[in-house]
């Protein structure tokens, strides 16, 4: 129990921290001005643009930081601070969520991967809630264990391909927003690059979270503990 309970302040512990810091450096750079003058929304359809790129809509969604590109819709929602806002931060969320376009247009292979896993990843999490418990109810504890073993490696492998996915896209978002010409090198480069590295590092407390979980319940189904 101690092991669960030192694991679980852990891992809380690091995703706070990356939460807290992708927070700290939208705030900060969301009050620096591109000298471009451009809003993220148009920024992101440039970027669309240039790419050749017309059947993606771009649209405001509710809520803080909730950017994301839906590429089953074709619809890239930037949020409440991101869609109207002119700020370097702004910029930088915006570019990388016209980077998971560009990715989609160019069937950049991580990203049809996770597209691929969403479905499996979301029955594993909604299985893992119930089934573990169930069969340790009935006495089967090494089943139940092997299930929970089961949605956890498929949790992590999906965290895993996300690193790659989410890491071009800030790649792409970096470059094109320099040689574009929408942010100016120096003080605005550097924003964004603190911005996109911050939210970065929250897909890696969430693959180094799955991670451990996934070690702290395999390591006794290995060495047999499960049925002490």
């Amino acid at each position: 129990m101690f092991a669960f309970i030192l694991l679980f302040v852990g891992t809380m512990a690091i995703s706070l921290i990356a939460g807290a810091r992708v927070k700290s450096q939208f705030r900060r750079w969301s009050g620096v001005h591109a000298t471009s003058g451009l809003t993220g929304a148009e920024a992101a359809s440039k970027i669309l643009r240039q790419a050749g790129i017309h059947n993606v809509e771009v649209v405001p969604y509710e809520g803080m930081l909730s950017d994301h590109y839906d590429p089953v819709n074709r619809r890239l929602a930037l949020s409440e601070g991101v869609y109207s806002s002119r700020s370097v931060a702004a910029l930088g969320i915006a570019a990388h969520e016209a980077g998971h376009a560009l990715q989609h247009a160019q069937a950049y292979a991580p990203l049809a991967w996770r597209m691929g896993a969403v479905k499996i990843t979301t029955f594993a999490s909604g299985a893992m809630m119930f089934l573990p418990i169930v069969f340790s109810l009935l006495g089967q504890v090494t089943l139940g264990l092997t299930i929970m073993v089961i949605g956890l490696s498929i949790m992590m492998l999906f965290n895993l391909v996300t690193l790659p996915v989410e890491f071009d896209a800030s790649r792409r978002a970096k470059a094109l927003l320099l040689r574009s010409g929408m942010i100016s090198p120096g003080e605005e480069q550097r924003g964004v690059n603190n911005v996109l590295d911050a939210a970065g590092l929250t897909y890696v407390a969430a693959f180094v979270s799955s991670l451990a979980y996934l070690l702290y319940y395999l390591v006794p189904l290995l060495t047999g503990r499960s049925e002490e």
